[in-house]
């Protein structure tokens, strides 16, 4: 569904995207990752056709964006972090506007406006001023417009920003359900809403693409294998002897009460340190209570690989 290759992009000489590629297969939801000043918003506006680019290639649903730009908006439907809204239109009004616009019949209008309303959860507000509407159903209005044209494609730049824990559970059940139907790209910086919402996720840092993968591949990574244990050990021996195992990145004690250690051990990327760690609670004859295997969040992959 897009294929970018090698693009780039300068503003006044500084190059804010280096030479990117990567692909969104048609139906994936997919996770558009990276720090402020990264280039994904300047990347997701050249997706769009908002922003022309310098060099390289950007194929969306099989067209070219160069040669054929509007078979691509036709294709797309986007979401812009600050939503464009006429204020002072009707919520049906402006939906049926923007239909117009984006080249909708009025029969195919008078079908998709009804639909997209009741999709979006507007259509108890259809008649009522854009101005007069909360941040909530802005946000689903800039969503209904996105999709009036019924494209293949949605690229969604932040759409929970500013809502409040019900209205972001809403939108993201919405999104999670528009994926069925539709190639998402969603940029965020809640980063478990990736993690609930997409199937994989694209990592931009300083023009450059850092990380292209699903979510439990991006999760090995990074020291990817966090073993929790409390023993009753010596606190500078346990850690000491915990650190030197081969496998070991890091070991910490998160809590100590009555000669118990509760400790963090950190693998190597993509390492497994059970059985090591196993092994030596066992040659040490360390009193054993918990005994248990997580594994590095997205937001840890995102800080380490985007980090300083």
């Amino acid at each position: 569904m897009i294929e970018v290759k090698e693009l780039r992009k300068k503003y006044a000489g500084v190059e804010a995207v280096k030479g990117i590629t990567f692909q969104v297969a048609k139906g994936e939801i997919v996770g558009f990752l990276g720090p402020n000043g990264a280039g994904k918003s300047t990347t997701m506006r050249i997706l769009t056709g908002y922003l022309p680019l310098t060099s390289g290639e950007v194929r969306i649903a099989g067209h070219d964006l160069l040669n054929d730009s509007l078979q691509v908006r036709r294709k797309t439907g986007y979401m812009p972090e600050n939503t464009p809204l006429y204020t002072e239109m009707r919520v049906k009004d402006f939906l049926e506007y923007r239909g117009e616009l984006k080249g909708l019949s009025w029969k195919h209008l008078r079908k998709r406006v009804p639909y997209v309303m009741e999709r979006c959860g507007v259509d108890s507000v259809a008649k009522k001023l854009i101005g007069n509407l909360s941040r909530g159903f802005r946000q689903r209005v800039g969503l209904a417009d996105a999709l009036v044209h019924d494209p293949e494609l949605l690229i969604l730049d932040e759409p929970t920003a500013g809502l409040d824990p019900n209205q972001i559970r809403t939108v993201r059940e919405l999104i999670k359900s528009l994926g069925k139907e539709h190639t998402i790209l969603l940029s965020t910086h809640i980063l478990p809403e990736v993690e609930m919402i997409c199937d994989r996720a694209v990592i931009i840092n300083r023009g450059r693409i850092e990380a292209s993968d699903t979510l439990e591949n991006l999760s090995k990574m990074v020291h990817s294998s966090v073993l929790s244990l409390e023993i009753k050990a010596p606190r500078a021996d346990a850690l000491a002897k915990l650190k030197a195992l081969p496998g070991v990145a890091e070991a910490t004690v998160q809590r100590e009460a009555d000669g118990w250690l509760l400790l963090d051990c950190a693998a190597k990327p993509g390492g497994d340190i059970r059985e090591p760690v196993d092994a030596l609670v066992k040659k040490e004859n360390w009193p054993l209570r918990e005994f248990r295997r997580g594994k590095a969040s997205l937001e840890d992959v995102f800080v380490e690989l985007t980090q300083q």
